[in-house]
């Protein structure tokens, strides 16, 4: 394992005073790629995602951001479970993403997040993580917007445009900068990828199921 962290987040080159490490390439690289193969609805957004999560999930571990580490393993269980959700509805229907959530699950989802963002505050502090209260926040938004994309719920995009905004300073001011931009080209792409959704959910035939 430090091998295989030294490998992935020794610096190949600087920009300006910032180091570009493989690591943060290929977690570029990769998640671009999920990103836009989920905003287009389509189904192999989920093995680009666990590729995308087990190299993160070694960077993050470098940097001692715990719980985002500890994410991607969370992250790449949700993509087998959805992958396998999607490929049983089929793939024509997992084109077609319901409209939202209700009211009350959302509510119930606003809940879990903050329960989850207080929980894991404390363990992070106590494993002495780095910036645990936005770690901490960044994971309990992306459980539950993985949650809803499993689900193929449009309303996951709003999750996923407010762990973008909270991600972008948190990984900038970690020297991740290409990390960084990756989240600010995922905050465009999710924006595109709402819109698009919902179109989809507008041009499903009434009656047809979730």
């Amino acid at each position: 394992m430090p091998d295989i962290l030294s490998t992935l987040t020794a610096p190949l080159f600087f920009v300006g005073s910032m180091p570009m490490s493989a690591g943060d390439m290929l977690g570029f690289a990769t998640g671009l790629l999920c990103v836009w193969l989920t905003a287009r609805a389509h189904i192999w957004n989920f093995p680009a995602g666990i590729l995308n999560s087990a190299i993160l999930g070694l960077v993050f571990l470098q940097q001692r951001l715990f719980a985002d580490a500890g994410l991607q393993i969370v992250f790449i269980v949700l993509a087998v479970l959805g992958w396998r959700q999607w490929l049983l509805h089929g793939q024509r229907q997992a084109a077609a993403p319901v409209l939202a959530t209700s009211l009350r699950e959302q509510l119930l989802l606003l809940a879990s997040a903050g329960l989850i963002t207080l929980l894991l505050w404390q363990l992070l502090l106590a494993l002495k993580g780095s910036a645990p209260p936005i770690d901490a926040l960044i994971t309990a938004l992306s459980l539950c917007a993985q949650w809803q994309l499993n689900r193929r719920q449009t309303s996951s995009w709003a999750w996923w445009i407010a762990v973008d905004i909270v991600s972008i300073p948190l990984y900038w001011s970690r020297g991740l900068p290409l990390i960084a931009a990756l989240y600010a080209i995922f905050l465009l792409i999710c924006l595109k990828g709402w819109w698009h959704w919902r179109s989809l959910a507008q041009a499903r035939p009434l009656g047809a199921a979730a």
